[in-house]
């Protein structure tokens, strides 16, 4: 697998030094020179396939080559070895459960597939390789438990105080060992821009081998792929185009989709679906990319106001003539307000009895918005499960919801996070000492 960089295509490196570098030195994102379409008898033989079998065969499309094919199908059972079923609301909206991982969000898929691809790389290796991620909720938690224990990997993950939900919090803060916690007195875009600022320091990176597990890394997008095969699969038959419904914030889950939708899997519509930071739907509205301060939400994971996939959405749609006409034909973009995403959560619970946290509540609208003027079959994906935003569920629906067992669990940890300012400097200190 040969891949470049969004800035320059002329730059092209292989897959491992693609995963271990994270990003490219002109700050570009790294994106495959080819993503070939899956062979016809996948798909015809795709309902009787395992959902290991998909993602060895997906990976396998993307990546053959890069790395032996034992060890590829080593990692992409590990990587899918819990379900993501697809629930059905009614005849035409489906919920796809990504959250049935061990820090209970889709960013399990990335961050297992992701921590196994790069302790296979870095084998070998005497100097350390260390993480560098900013998280807004969900990316932290399922990084410090793909990474935890990994030989070799030390991980940093920055958060902004008092913008995650303690659940979410206690996920990234309680682990210790190779796992660090940095509180960023900020907001998410503050962290993000820390981490990409750290990459682009030529000094800092002669001391310290560093890589990235955010979804600017192309090792996250790979496995993220897998589950809309797995979604597709388990919705057939209809008789009707069928359209994703992402909640979106960096936009590496809907980047994902793009990838699955090349590779041939039939998806009509790809609905970007957020909260008021509405960079994404705005620019599909009027044409023009205008990235703002984030804004604080219900739905903190899409709390990013200068989403880093766009810049792959561009190289994607950007080949041949308008980026922005190519965009709108395969993405809609939706945007609903917390006043909106609390009446989203009632209405699910009052029509199915079913559960959905903030951002599912958000893709929800986002689909029945869309069904007004399209006869379509929807798959909405609940990113996260509903109890990790426990306080935002019970006062929505007006009783205690439960928590499981492994999330109750970490109510009773400690805390182990180091406070620090926006500010650069302080960070390079940090990561220099």
């Amino acid at each position: 697998m040969k891949l470049y960089s969004t800035n320059n295509k002329s730059h092209i490196v292989d897959l491992k030094t693609a995963v271990l570098k994270g990003l490219p030195d002109d700050n570009g994102l790294y994106m495959p020179c080819d993503i070939k379409q899956m062979p016809t008898d996948f798909y015809e033989n795709l309902s009787q396939l395992s959902f290991e079998d998909i993602a060895y065969q997906v990976s396998h499309n993307l990546v053959g080559g890069s790395i032996p094919d034992d060890q590829l199908k080593k990692i992409t059972k590990n990587t899918v070895n819990f379900p993501a079923p697809l629930t059905l609301l009614s005849d035409d909206i489906a919920i796809l459960e990504l959250y049935h991982g061990p820090s209970m969000a889709f960013k399990d898929f990335g961050a297992r597939f992701m921590s196994q691809l790069m302790s296979y790389f870095n084998r070998g290796e005497e100097e350390e390789l260390t993480i560098l991620v900013a998280t807004s909720g969900d990316t932290g938690g399922a990084v410090a438990a793909g990474f935890y224990n990994t030989p070799g990997i030390n991980v940093i993950i920055l958060y902004p105080s008092g913008k995650v939900s303690d659940i979410q919090e206690k996920q990234l803060t309680t682990l210790g060992k190779n796992i660090t916690a940095l509180e960023i007195d900020g907001t998410f875009d503050d962290c993000q821009a820390l981490v990409k600022e750290a990459f682009l320091d030529k000094k800092l990176n002669e001391h310290r081998r560093l890589s990235s597990a955010n979804s600017i890394n192309i090792a996250r997008l790979i496995p993220q792929s897998f589950y809309y095969f797995e979604a597709y699969k388990q919705l057939r038959p209809i008789d009707k185009p069928t359209v994703f419904s992402i909640p979106s914030g960096n936009y590496g889950n809907l980047t994902a989709g793009i990838i699955a939708k090349m590779m041939g899997l039939p998806i009509s519509k790809f609905l970007a679906a957020t909260n008021t930071n509405d960079v994404i739907p705005a620019y599909l509205t009027s044409g023009q990319y205008q990235p703002k301060p984030s804004i604080p939400t219900l739905s903190n994971a899409m709390d990013v106001g200068d989403p880093s996939n766009f810049k792959r959405l561009a190289d994607i749609f950007g080949a041949e003539g308008s980026t922005w006409n190519n965009m709108k034909k395969f993405i809609a973009g939706f945007s609903f307000s917390d006043r909106e995403t609390i009446e989203g959560i009632k209405e699910v619970y009052s029509k199915y009895n079913y559960q959905i946290d903030p951002h599912g509540a958000i893709g929800y609208l986002a689909l029945l918005k869309y069904q007004v003027e399209h006869n379509v079959c929807g798959v909405v994906l609940e990113t996260a499960h509903p109890s990790k935003f426990k306080d935002i569920m019970d006062d929505s629906l007006g009783f205690k919801t439960t928590l499981p067992k492994q999330l109750h669990s970490l109510l009773d940890k400690e805390k182990l996070a180091i406070s620090m300012g926006k500010g650069y400097e302080e960070f390079r200190k940090y990561l220099m000492a």
